[in-house]
């Protein structure tokens, strides 16, 4: 598909998947080489190297390692909005904004996963809007830890008329419970430092199922959540809780 070239500002939220770069679509590709400027968040834990999003980007576009800018985000905040949370908006809509006024007419922030799932660039959009409300925003969605956690393990995440949750763990221990309560399955994002917790409250409802740590990438596991080391695990932990399926087609 032939794209026209834009004539006004756009800023572009692109999903770049969980990590494989064989996983990021074709249009988040095209507006990657699109791009004037390729806004990335580096975080704590990648210090001075590149983060998750930058070397997806980087893998599935070399050619455009020249047009990336990173963005400081802080992960120190789990809730609220704090100080930090704030600065961190603050610096990305003012990077945004000073690429536009320097003459970007596509301005894309690369995001792992989907742009619409727990991303920072709904909060980036918002303050890109307030400042510039002449610029056009767009979203590529991309594939998400879950679906890609569910592939890797071959254990579909629902079937039939079973309904499934996703739950931030920081959400809290209640309504961890509520969704193994209410739902067929239930995935967790954002587990590792509360996943002692969120394994207790798994095995206090009866329930079972997978960790999945760097899906799609060579170091990937997936571990059963009964021989999880909750003290080891990563912030970008997925969990999978599906139900047991006896028979083949037995919720349609």
């Amino acid at each position: 598909m032939i794209f026209p070239a834009r004539t006004t500002a756009t800023l572009i939220g692109v999903g770049v998947g969980p990590g494989d770069p064989d996983l990021i679509t074709r249009r988040a590709v095209h507006a990657l080489q699109e791009a004037d400027v390729i806004l990335v968040p580096s975080t704590e834990t990648s210090a001075e190297g590149p983060g998750h999003a930058e070397r997806i980007v980087l893998a599935a576009c070399p050619e455009v390692a020249g047009r990336v800018r990173r963005i400081p985000f802080s992960m120190a905040e789990r809730r609220g909005v704090g100080a930090e949370r704030r600065h961190s908006w603050a610096v990305s809509a003012r990077a945004t904004v000073e690429a536009f006024d320097g003459g970007a007419v596509v301005v894309v922030f690369a995001t792992i996963g989907d742009p619409s799932v727990y991303s920072t660039f709904s909060y980036l959009a918002a303050h890109v809007r307030e400042a510039l409300p002449e610029v056009s925003v767009e979203v590529v969605p991309g594939i998400t830890a879950m679906q890609a956690l569910a592939a890797e393990s071959r254990i579909p995440l629902v079937e039939g008329q079973e309904t499934l949750s996703l739950v931030p763990a920081t959400a809290g221990d209640d309504v961890v419970g509520r969704a193994l309560e209410q739902s067929d399955s239930v995935v967790y994002y954002k587990g590792g430092r509360r996943l002692a917790e969120l394994l207790r409250t798994v095995r206090e409802h009866g329930r079972d199922g997978l960790l999945g740590v760097n899906i799609g990438l060579v170091d990937q596991s997936i571990i059963p959540i009964s021989e999880v080391d909750a003290a080891r695990a990563p912030y970008f932990s997925t969990v999978m809780i599906t139900p047991r399926r006896p028979e083949t087609g037995g919720r349609l």
